[in-house]
């Protein structure tokens, strides 16, 4: 079988995104832009992946990590010459190569398969990938000769009348033979207006040795959108979201508005689960299925089991179990584990803490660095008191207790099972199983007290 090899160009500065963020870097639903080329090409079974990088190299390096071998391209001197960077890693390889850019995030793992394939079936040294554009302006276009392969590339500044009538545009996506590739670019030169290296030149090179330049074109422009400015970045995180929730709805998933609602692209979704408008599903999310996401909730890299119903909620680093629920406007933050059929009310929020099976926590609750067991109710305005100003400390609460309203329990402290905490109370001892702990002061009503204060008139 064929190797493949994938060159990705990573090496621009972007300074039409007028950002301090390296321009491959930007998000596209959660994801920086080249860790979608990265991904797509390694499913379509990449021997080799090479990242060509420039101006923020450890940021992208630090953020693909193994997944790609890299190079630096110190000065900027055309893609060509891009590509020439990698041939210490690729140039004696026999096989086939993908050159692809860092910033086109829309291409899928089927369109590059797709090409490779094409290129490696008709023989080619050298295959474009193109598009059909209603409205070419600004593209390079692709002519093609009589018997369908590539006569020449020519920009819009160079093309003829004739030429620039075609409506077949180059997208700067390519396939080479590997050797073919790393000879025929060391014969680009930079005679040229820009006085840079472009990789175009490579197919010119080897149409003139008489060798097959070929054409594959996208069924879908969209795919081959390069984003070199905010507006760019809009529209891809926008064709990207549609792409993702029409997935999503294929799958089983109900979308109640997917027009409003966000998910980003490494989150999975359970069968006949229901996501309402203002829905923010992001990071590596696991949601079960017959569960009920309720609007402007937001979701980030968390588990949510089967039937669970979150309601206007934000959900942090945690899970929570089948049949749980939680809301509205309650928050869990990271490391909360939420056992099955827990009750999380309005306005709540736990940090680092496990709650365990059929546990309320109703309303206005903090609760921090805890364990509480099974079947415990706490009352309206509880809170854990677990930081002394310079440390954490924790509280555990067993099973079948019941905490009253108003309570503070001051870590650390433990409340064993069966246990029941009166109203009002401010807890700083160990409470033993089976007892009631009363910790306030004892009322004193001062009988009539009112004629004895003084009026104004």
């Amino acid at each position: 079988m064929t190797k493949r090899f994938a060159v990705v160009l990573a090496a621009g500065q972007g300074t039409r995104m007028k950002s301090k963020l390296y321009k491959v870097m930007h998000p596209v639903m959660g994801k920086p832009m080249v860790g979608h080329v990265v991904d797509q090409a390694l499913a379509a079974n990449m021997d080799k992946v090479v990242t060509v990088t420039g101006v923020g190299a450890e940021t992208v390096q630090d953020y693909l990590g193994d997944k790609s071998e890299y190079v630096l391209q110190e000065e900027q001197l055309g893609t060509a010459h891009a590509v020439e960077q990698a041939g210490p890693i690729l140039k004696n390889e026999e096989g086939t190569t993908l050159v692809i850019c860092g910033d086109t995030p829309l291409l899928t793992r089927e369109t590059l398969e797709s090409l490779m394939a094409h290129h490696e079936s008709v023989g080619a040294k050298a295959t474009v990938l193109t598009a059909h554009a209603d409205d070419p302006f600004g593209y390079g276009r692709v002519i093609r000769s009589e018997d369908g392969s590539v006569s020449k590339i020519v920009e819009q500044k160079d093309a003829s009348e004739q030429e620039q009538a075609v409506q077949e545009i180059n997208t700067g996506t390519y396939c080479f033979d590997n050797k073919a590739l790393f000879a025929a670019i060391e014969k680009v030169d930079n005679n040229n207006s820009q006085g840079e290296y472009y990789l175009p030149d490579v197919m010119e090179i080897l149409k003139n040795d008489n060798e097959l330049i070929s054409a594959y074109q996208l069924a879908n422009k969209e795919e081959a959108l390069g984003v070199n400015d905010r507006i760019a970045l809009a529209l891809a995180n926008k064709l990207m979201k549609k792409r993702i929730n029409e997935t999503h709805m294929r799958n089983g998933v109900t979308f109640v508005d997917p027009e409003q609602t966000y998910i980003e692209s490494d989150a999975v979704i359970g069968q006949d689960t229901t996501i309402e408008p203002g829905v923010y599903i992001k990071g590596a999310t696991v949601i079960g299925e017959d569960c009920h996401i309720g609007a402007h909730s937001i979701i980030v890299d968390s588990t949510i089991g089967n039937e669970v119903v979150v309601r206007s909620s934000l959900i942090e680093s945690s899970v929570m179990e089948k049949q749980s629920n939680i809301g509205p406007n309650s928050h869990l933050r990271p490391d909360a584990v939420i056992k099955e059929k827990v009750h999380i009310g309005n306005f709540v929020e736990i940090k680092k803490a496990t709650i365990g099976k059929h546990t309320k926590v109703g309303h206005l609750t903090y609760v921090g660095d805890a364990t509480l067991g099974e079947n415990i109710n706490l009352g309206c305005g509880t809170v854990f008191v677990n930081y002394d100003g310079k440390n954490k400390h924790h509280i555990e609460v067993g099973d079948n207790s019941f905490i009253g309203c108003n309570t503070n329990l001051i870590a650390p402290v433990t409340v064993e099972n069966d246990s029941y905490i009166a109203a009002g109370s401010t807890i700083t001892d160990n409470v033993p199983p089976e007892s009631l702990a009363i910790a306030r002061a004892r009322q004193v009503t001062k009988e009539g007290y009112y004629k004895e204060m003084p009026h104004k008139n």
